[in-house]
């Protein structure tokens, strides 16, 4: 086998579980070596480290597989490795078939991603290393899990920097454009041929089910208290308005929300499941509203929610635009100033809870800087459309905006929206996207509620 030495100056960080070797932590070559094929790797004193896939193309050069000696990546070498992925899953996810059944490097599986959505799974293959084991892949896949169909999604521009073309398709049986999958017990229909990444972003499975105490709880405001009421000769407990008339409408209670970047509706749909009470599910794609669309007819919740095509950067700031110019009427109403009532004033609603889940804003550690621009920016137009006392739900799926970063971010816009914001809680990715501690590169995603007061 051939071998790779490393720098006597790096950072030892191979040595703490980090799986990636860089071009410019390697001292020297030893012997002829394939682009994807496995070397073994040794600090400067000859002292064996680990073994990985080897491309010259890739900045990242060398990825670890294993830290033993492995002369192949063979059928049964994926098949022990899935096989701890399903362990994985399998404890604590308990009895679901959808999820994320590997996941790179946290999976000891670099470059390799699989999706399961009920008996068809997709794969997504990042570099060469896992290019070249395809077919094997795919035969230990189909031993352990007998699925109906494999579909690829090796779709994404990252397989250039290894070399590779861009590629989607078959790869094994029948594979359907559309699967529906059972999540938090609502029906999702999922596009794995055109929807983004694999078609469906597992990774906030519990976050969104984290959002079930803002859903409900907020019929007081409207004035509506449950009281003892004679109906027919019958005492019930009945919700009753400010009017003293009952309420027949079966969601009195719930939250009013806003979800913006909804993709799929996974959030609204979340919402609906746990009592809100109007949803406006909002996207610039008009593909990713109509599969909203699809998913909230699948569950029965047409009746409360509607449909928005528009940038959410525009849609936020035209309900600001819209509230600023009801507030300046309010004060030149109260004789400040003389009333001009010529001109209409611009659309405005506000929200009990808004949910943001943009995509990543920065890929790469130069656009930081524009990205926590474009955070500060969309946060700070979203909690001023929050009511009094309700919740902003806020997530960044950039790694490069590091957790403390983006708590500073809002923070900051915060302080320019005039608003305190109490932090309810802070989460990351769910349990089938495991991070090894040291991987910094898998700590990508935050997720945070906020409680939204005024000062």
């Amino acid at each position: 086998m051939a071998a790779v030495y490393l720098h006597k100056k790096r950072k030892a960080r191979l040595e703490e579980g980090h799986p990636w070797v860089f071009r410019s932590e390697i001292e020297r070559v030893e012997g002829d070596i394939d682009a994807g094929q496995l070397v073994s790797i040794h600090n400067h004193v000859g002292q064996y480290l680990a073994t990985g896939y080897y491309n010259e193309k890739s900045q990242i050069t060398v990825r670890v597989v294993s830290y033993g000696l492995l002369a192949d990546m063979t059928v049964e070498f994926f098949k022990e490795r899935i096989l701890r992925c399903i362990d994985h899953r399998s404890r604590f996810l308990g009895d679901v078939d959808s999820y994320r059944l590997v996941y790179g490097e946290a999976d000891f599986l670099p470059g390799l991603i699989v999706d399961k959505f009920g008996d068809v799974l997709v794969v997504q293959l990042l570099t060469l290393g896992m290019d070249r084991c395809k077919a094997v892949i795919v035969e230990a896949l189909v031993e352990l899990l007998q699925p109906a169909g494999i579909y690829e999604r090796s779709d994404v521009s990252v397989r250039e920097l290894e070399g590779l073309e861009q590629k989607k398709g078959v790869l094994y049986g029948e594979c359907p454009r559309h699967v529906e999958i059972l999540e938090n017990g609502l029906r999702i229909r999922v596009d794995i041929e055109e929807g983004q990444k694999t078609g469906y972003f597992f990774d906030q499975r519990e976050n969104r089910a984290a959002i079930k105490p803002l859903m409900t709880g907020w019929g007081k405001r409207g004035g509506i208290e449950v009281r003892e009421i004679e109906e027919e000769g019958v005492q019930q407990r009945l919700p009753v308005n400010a009017n003293g008339k009952v309420v027949t409408f079966p969601y009195w209670d719930g939250a009013t929300v806003l979800e913006c970047f909804s993709h799929t509706g996974s959030f609204t749909l979340n919402a609906c499941q746990y009592g809100a009470k109007k949803v406006t599910c909002l996207d610039i794609s008009e593909h990713a509203i109509e599969s909203a669309k699809t998913n909230v007819q699948l569950n029965g919740f047409e009746d409360r929610v509607e449909f928005v095509v528009a940038d959410a950067f525009d849609y936020l700031r035209q309900q600001v635009k819209g509230l600023d110019e009801r507030k300046a009427r309010g004060i030149t109403g109260q004789g400040k100033t003389k009333l001009d009532t010529s001109t209409p004033v611009s659309a405005a609603k506000t929200w009990d809870v808004v949910i943001l889940d943009p995509p990543a804003f920065a890929k790469t550690k130069s656009a930081v800087e524009g990205a926590c621009r474009g955070y500060k920016d969309i946060n700070l137009h979203g909690m001023k459309l929050v009511n009094e006392g309700g919740y902003l739900v806020t997530a960044s799926c950039s790694y490069h905006m590091r957790p403390e970063l983006f708590l500073d971010t809002l923070h900051a816009a915060a302080k320019d929206a005039g608003k305190i914001l109490r932090l309810v809680e802070f989460r990351g990715a769910g349990k089938d996207h495991p991070r090894i501690l040291g991987v910094d590169e898998g700590h990508y995603l935050k997720f945070a509620i906020f409680e939204v007061r005024s000062r």
